[in-house]
């Protein structure tokens, strides 16, 4: 009971801050008290939940998540290849543990088209908007940094990155949540308002880390989620701060000794050989 009080609470909080009239109580509930499939892992947690069709915004949907304790031996790192590679690939070079995609990159030249820095190493940078050199683009409006994972929102200069003394940062977005708020987003782009795959990455106050990969682009099956429908998940899974990453056919889930877990959308088949060579990822180590 208790439990269900304080999603009623953070749920009715984030409907203040949107300024929206739609209930969506029973959509929390319902991912709240999901009978997720859960496997204990070594130092992490990997869940998977797929709500059938009408169930979840009134569609079907299909949830996979990472949950690292805050005591856990477990770390996040960055990778990065030259060429166009899997995440699955990326994380077996690393022996990794679980992986995600990570942030935006171009599909033609195959770099980064976000600031990315790893090891001190600067790998991409934020790529100008059209006919402005100074600001950033509206998906560089979050930054991670590692060591330990802390999510910034940055100014809108592009190079702010520069400034930051951390040996590995990511810049990616929006900003789904800060401070257990809801962030605005914008309502004239389809990047935000239409259903896709997505990725996202979030903190809870206790200290432990929220991976996500929600599939789409399946009807019937996992139709994928608008930004605002994505940061009320991120909320409910007890996120005060979440940042979105790169989706659509980039998203995918790897785990140690499972593979990829998810249905990446890529090859038009609802199995898990779609997966999308990408330009760098998040790794569990």
């Amino acid at each position: 009971m208790k439990r269900l009080y304080l999603l009623a609470m953070m749920t009715c909080c984030c409907l203040a801050a949107c300024s929206q009239t739609v209930d969506y109580s029973n959509d929390s509930i319902r991912v709240v008290n999901a009978e997720w499939r859960t496997d204990s892992l070594d130092g992490y947690v990997f869940k998977s939940y797929h709500f059938g069709e009408g169930e979840l915004f009134c569609s079907a949907q299909h949830l996979f998540v990472i949950e690292i304790p805050a005591n856990s031996p477990r770390r996040l790192a960055f990778v990065c290849d030259t060429v166009l590679t899997p995440v699955s690939t990326l994380a077996e070079r690393q022996q990794a543990y679980a992986a995600i995609n990570g942030s935006f990159f171009d599909m033609d030249k195959g770099n980064p088209i976000c600031y990315l820095r790893i090891d001190g190493q600067k790998m991409g940078e934020n790529t100008p908007m059209k006919d402005d050199s100074i600001n950033r683009k509206y998906y560089q409006y979050a930054v991670m940094t590692l060591g330990p994972t802390h999510l910034w929102v940055p100014d809108s200069n592009r190079c702010w990155e520069d400034i930051l003394s951390h040996g590995d940062i990511m810049t990616a977005g929006p900003m789904l949540l800060r401070e257990g708020r809801h962030v605005p987003q914008r309502d004239d782009r389809t990047f935000v308002t239409h259903r896709h795959n997505r990725t996202a990455i979030g903190l809870r106050p206790d200290g432990s880390t929220i991976l996500l990969v929600a599939d789409g682009r399946f009807k019937h099956k996992a139709e994928g989620f608008s930004l605002p429908e994505l940061e009320r998940i991120m909320l409910w899974l007890g996120c005060s701060e979440a940042i979105n990453l790169d989706g659509g056919g980039s998203s995918t889930m790897y785990i140690k000794d499972k593979g990829v877990v998810n249905y990446p959308s890529d090859n038009g088949k609802h199995d898990h050989e779609g997966e999308r060579p990408v330009s760098n990822a998040i790794l569990v180590l």
